[in-house]
């Protein structure tokens, strides 16, 4: 039997509480990070030019596990053992990548971890098709060997937020900054469609909102794995409770995180191709370049941001213009349209910035050899 779920005054209350318990828990993550000596030094792959404690994303994680995680257990929305599921997947990331902050962990660990907390968060799906074979084709109107392949490529869609999250963490405020945009849109978007999951997203983002003043326009404390994954978990997770919601244009996710997939993506290929050893640390994704060639921490976020608010929500605030389900063929089809048109987009500007980054930084040197 499903409960009813919780009023807006609590989210309300649970945000403000989300954002408090972070701010302290990051504080006190500063004195632990310095005792322990969890400290990142400046380095040639690094964007950074002093030391600086890592691991405050741990503030982060209680906040969305107390404030948005555990309410969901006294009052499930849809299945009794997604609030366990959903529990369970944050605390297999949280744990590996807080192991990795203090001693590090081997790539395959890591990455095996991930795979297993996208399976343990889709459990609630994937167990009563395992038990029961006839209820696929129950559920849906597909047959079972795409319904599997679809499970699939959910997995392997959370493994790959997961990691481009981290690998855009490298820069003060950046990460955070875009989680916040993300998590904010996608809790508006279902607040009015009236979807179940939008309090829970925005304490999602108020978790984030009090670790922020910690990490800029200054960082005295970087998130590290422990909060870098953990928010691509979650994110990744907000896109997928998005998308089964049938009011809402089911790429609208998918347009919100494009800046970070697309630099991810972009670079990811590009190493791949130039025969780079892409699983190893370096200095070539775009905010990095635009790091490296003068512009401030502060700059390249707002640069982000601009792509976010010029770009991106025009887009989404059209897709979903009607509260109608977008699921006719026509609107469909002119969703994804606008949607590639964005990726597109975001490729060329990739490609233009990157070029225009290295031009800045060839005449720095040549500047500093002058």
């Amino acid at each position: 039997m499903q409960h009813a779920a919780w009023p807006a005054s609590f989210w309300i209350f649970a945000m403000l509480a989300a954002a408090a318990l972070s701010a302290v828990a990051t504080w006190f993550a500063i004195g632990y990070a310095r005792r322990r000596r969890l400290i990142d030094e400046p380095g040639i792959r690094r964007s950074h030019s002093e030391p600086t404690p890592r691991g405050g994303g741990i503030g982060m994680v209680i906040a969305a596990l107390v404030c948005a995680c555990l309410p969901a257990l006294a009052r499930p929305v849809s299945s009794r053992f997604a609030a366990p599921a959903l529990i369970g997947a944050i605390a297999i990331v949280a744990a590996v990548g807080w192991l990795d902050d203090h001693r590090g962990l081997p790539a395959r660990w890591r990455l095996a971890a991930h795979c297993l907390a996208a399976i343990v968060f889709l459990l609630p799906v994937i167990l009563p098709l395992a038990l029961v074979p006839a209820a696929v084709e129950m559920r849906f109107s597909v047959g079972a060997p795409l319904v599997w392949a679809s499970l699939l490529a959910v997995v392997i869609a959370i493994v790959w937020f997961i990691n481009l999250h981290n690998f855009m963490d490298g820069i003060d405020g950046l990460l955070a900054a875009q989680a916040i945009f993300v998590f904010a849109a996608l809790a508006l978007l279902c607040s009015f469609a009236s979807e179940p999951h939008a309090g829970q997203i925005a304490v999602f983002a108020a978790a984030v909102v009090g670790f922020l003043p910690f990490n800029f326009p200054r960082a005295r404390i970087f998130m590290g794995d422990v909060g870098s994954g953990t928010l691509g978990l979650l994110i990744a997770i907000a896109v997928l409770w998005q998308m089964s919601a049938p009011r809402i244009a089911i790429a609208s996710g998918i347009l919100l995180c494009s800046a970070f997939v697309t630099d991810a993506t972009c670079t990811l290929v590009s190493r791949i191709l130039r025969g780079r050893r892409w699983y190893s640390a370096h200095r070539e994704h775009l905010y990095q370049w635009l790091a490296r060639s003068g512009f401030r921490h502060s700059g390249v976020v707002a640069i982000y941001m601009a792509w976010n608010l010029v770009v991106v929500v025009p887009v989404v605030a059209w897709i979903n213009r009607t509260a109608e389900s977008p699921m006719s063929i026509d609107s469909a089809g002119t969703e994804w349209t606008a949607t590639a048109a964005v990726y597109a987009s975001g490729v060329i500007v990739w490609c233009f910035g990157k070029r225009v980054c290295l031009d800045r930084a060839r005449r720095r040197s040549r500047h500093a050899a002058a």
